[in-house]
């Protein structure tokens, strides 16, 4: 593809402040819905608190600085790009990689949950089967057009968020404080040193509650007023997934006995299940709706891995051939299909993927954690680096109380990084084999990227 065709073939710049907000908290609010409750397994409803405030603290700090970069450098790479003009081609490769991880690994996940929902409705449905569908329809969508795909992203972030509502409201009158903390602390009730390796344990599980909010900036290029726009949109969404993230795990661990939710993909509509029973409206309601979180973030998610295949494939880091967009549409079709091809298979690697005594869903879901947290490490460096060898880069946007958030996001991804790996041997091992062998294409097509005028298109916007 030319550079002659690049402006006729672009991305379209239509996104307001309302639908970025709406791609914000939709990427992430199926963390609220499901994930979460793995982490109960190895910390307990107290120790997981505990473990969700501190990553609630990272993830805060890292919004705000994260902000600063993408106010700055609104290129649909997002962390590759930041990485790239930090670091050099090296730095965009491995936070790019380490981006399409997390981006390509969660949707499968969230997949298996609206399987097992709809498993709930239809028990002789395969939940695998019905994941597919969901990759089939939501990939459809998203090639249809970004506009449209955002405003279809903002209505269900809306009614996933009033579900969670109603979950909270219709489960309050059976909460009970000494539910949740019987055994909160990895089984016993009151704390011990023992506690806290079970505390570290569930950080992949606390992530889930905040996983690819930072997506919003692969759709900078697509927003109309992206310096004013994404930091509003950054600021309104993390505030808005704190506090449903709090609201929605001290509620349902206090309707019952929670060690029942630990280690399920529907822990919503089980808790509610004690309060009004299996044949109550409320409950069917609820897996209805319900619906909706997962997918607003498995839409939304969709959006964020192919705009980041997209770039990556312009800048000569990925096939060319990825980089195509849709004549009609304006949308990276082909790199919306590639994400969903990865993603189909995951479903079915049971053998691959299920081992170290967790479930298929648990390991994908800290595959992604994974990419996420090396990538967080990157792009908090990025933002040190180029506060000191760019001090003229325009910043529209300011982290506030620099350098100490900043370093907080950075101190604290570098700790989660580090733990998860260290509880997580062979799923790291997985994963580093995925950086070095994307690395060896990354060698082999270097002159071959450095003939690209993308590359030159990278490096001057990223």
């Amino acid at each position: 593809m030319s550079a002659s065709k690049q402006p006729a073939h672009g991305l379209s710049a239509t996104l307001g402040t309302w639908q970025l907000w709406g791609i914000a908290v939709g990427l992430v609010i199926s963390g609220e819905y499901f994930g979460w409750s793995f982490g109960w397994a190895s910390a307990g409803t107290l120790g997981f608190l505990i473990t969700t405030v501190m990553v609630a603290l990272m993830y805060g700090t890292f919004i705000f600085s994260f902000t600063e970069l993408t106010a700055s450098i609104p290129h649909a790479g997002g962390p590759f790009a930041y990485s790239y003009h930090a670091f050099g081609p090296t730095g965009g490769y491995v936070a790019g990689m380490a981006t399409l991880i997390e981006f390509v690994f969660a949707p499968p996940a969230i997949a298996l949950a609206i399987g097992a929902y709809l498993n709930v409705q239809f028990p002789a449905l395969d939940p695998k089967v019905a994941a597919v569908g969901a990759y089939v329809v939501f990939m459809g969508l998203n090639i249809v057009g970004v506009t449209i795909a955002a405003t279809f992203e903002l209505f269900v972030t809306l009614l996933a968020i009033f579900e969670l509502l109603v979950f909270m409201g219709v489960v309050a009158p059976g909460f009970s404080l000494a539910n949740f903390s019987k055994g909160g602390w990895a089984g016993a009730d009151e704390f011990s040193l023992a506690a806290i390796p079970g505390i570290f344990a569930a950080i992949p599980f606390a992530i889930w509650f905040f996983l690819a909010i930072e997506g919003v900036a692969m759709a900078a290029e697509e927003a109309k007023d992206p310096k004013r726009s994404i930091p509003i949109a950054y600021t309104a969404g993390i505030l808005t997934l704190v506090v449903l993230a709090m609201g929605v795990m001290v509620f349902a661990g206090g309707v019952g006995d929670w060690t029942k939710l630990a280690n399920i993909n529907d822990p919503l509509p089980q808790a509610m299940k004690t309060i009004v029973g299996e044949s109550s409206g409320w409950l069917h309601m609820l897996v209805w709706l319900g619906l909706f979180g997962l997918v607003a973030s498995f839409h939304g998610i969709i959006l964020g891995y192919s705009r980041q295949i997209y770039a990556q494939a312009r800048s000569g880091y990925l096939p060319a051939w990825f980089a195509e967009v849709h004549p009609r549409f304006k949308t990276p079709h082909r790199a919306i299909v590639a994400g969903g091809v990865v993603g189909i298979a995951a479903i079915f690697s049971d053998e691959l993927l299920s081992f170290g005594g967790q479930s298929l869903t648990a390991n994908i879901v800290t595959m992604a954690v994974l990419g996420a947290l090396l990538m967080y490490v990157l792009s908090m460096a990025a933002l040190f680096k180029l506060r000191a060898s760019e001090p003229g880069l325009p910043r529209p946007y300011r982290v506030p109380f620099y350098p100490i958030f900043p370093a907080v996001a950075l101190i604290g991804a570098l700790i989660c990084l580090v733990t998860v790996a260290w509880f997580n041997p062979l799923l790291t091992g997985l994963f580093v084999l995925i950086l070095a062998l994307g690395y060896g294409y990354f060698r082999l097509t270097h002159e071959q990227r450095e003939a690209l005028p993308f590359a030159a298109l990278a490096k001057a916007e990223g």
